[in-house]
């Protein structure tokens, strides 16, 4: 199931504020920073954008 066209238009990267593509290719879906082109996992319809510099506790 794709993502929602409004949340895509909303959402940017978490690193660089840059612009989000959405790709789905067969079953994977992901997202894709146009500025850095760091790529986002999206599982069960939830895109996963933690920043780089992101550490569990």
């Amino acid at each position: 199931m794709p993502l929602d066209k409004t949340l895509l238009e909303i959402l940017a990267c978490p690193d660089d504020h840059g612009d989000i593509k959405y790709t789905k290719k067969g079953k994977k879906e992901s997202l894709k920073c146009v500025k850095c082109k760091r790529v986002f996992e999206v599982k069960d319809g939830i895109p996963i954008m933690l920043p780089k510099d992101f550490k569990e506790e």
